[in-house]
């Protein structure tokens, strides 16, 4: 049965001839080129079969817990350097680059890490505990019943209220940990509200923010690559990206006939993608 449902679903091949009109890969990280600080089996080939064949890559992620200098750092041990201009997009970054954008000089009450509230007074956004004029929400492992009891306060009071994105959970080397989603289902149970914008994958503003980045992106020759099919291949198919589904992660090829989204290809991993890319 297994066999016959990977030949439904053509792992491993291409049959329509996509992959040659691919030129920039949105790569989605854990679970996808690294597990935890391990690179996945042929991924570091991957990336540099990549640049070889005179294509391009970003490397996105929608965990907020984390600040880009931690990303870069975390590469960098693991043997590689990228731009963090042009191939590293996090849903902090594309968070920030909405608020600069839709809600410029507005006071923020952030929901997050130490790193990533560094990040956003980098950026020239202003924090505000006390008197806000939004609320962001994002992947924090910092905080207490307190923050819990702030932002329920801040979002029942109806301030604008964003969310960096939607991921329930969140994959570690021991198993899953509660992500930003789980505190939304919390906040919606004690407010009745969930975030009036989501940023991170699927949705529009951080691909967006991602082609903008990549020198030549486009829908047509652009495509995401990751091991979730309810973010990584759902924002390629509902933002118009190609999408590449790596069974080398969360998701199980058992698990796309149920999903609301299809891939366009499927791969066992990074590593079987290498003899396509020509």
């Amino acid at each position: 049965m297994v066999e016959i449902t990977r030949s439904v679903y053509h792992v491993n091949q291409d049959p329509n001839e996509l992959i040659p009109s691919i030129r920039n890969f949105v790569l989605d990280m854990d679970g996808t080129v690294y597990l935890d600080e391990t690179w996945i089996d042929g991924a570091k080939e991957f990336l540099h079969r990549i640049e070889e064949t005179g294509r391009h890559y970003c490397f996105i992620t929608n965990n907020s817990s984390k600040n880009p200098k931690t990303y870069l750092d975390k590469l960098h041990r693991m043997g590689l350097d990228i731009n963090p201009k042009t191939q590293l997009v996090t849903s902090g970054m594309a968070t920030i680059d909405y608020l600069q954008r839709n809600y410029s000089g507005k006071r923020v009450y952030l929901f997050g890490n130490p790193g990533l509230k560094d990040e956003f007074r980098e950026a020239g956004i202003e924090l505000d505990e006390n008197h806000p004029d939004l609320v962001v929400t994002a992947f924090s492992t910092s905080f207490d019943y307190q923050d819990l009891i702030k932002v329920t306060d801040l979002v029942r009071s109806g301030l604008p209220y964003i969310g960096t994105h939607p991921d329930f959970n969140c994959p570690t080397k021991t198993g899953f940990i509660p992500d930003i989603g789980s505190l939304h289902a919390y906040i919606k149970a004690s407010t009745g509200r969930m975030p009036d914008k989501v940023i991170g994958k699927p949705h529009k503003e951080i691909m967006d923010y991602s082609l903008n980045i990549m020198q030549g992106a486009t829908l047509r020759n652009t495509a995401v690559v990751g091991d979730r099919l309810y973010t990584d291949i759902k924002s390629g198919v509902v933002n118009g990206l190609k999408s590449i589904l790596v069974l080398s992660g969360e998701a199980k090829l058992e698990d796309v006939p149920h999903s609301d989204v299809k891939p366009d290809l499927t791969f066992d991993s990074v590593k079987e993608i290498i003899p396509w890319l020509n």
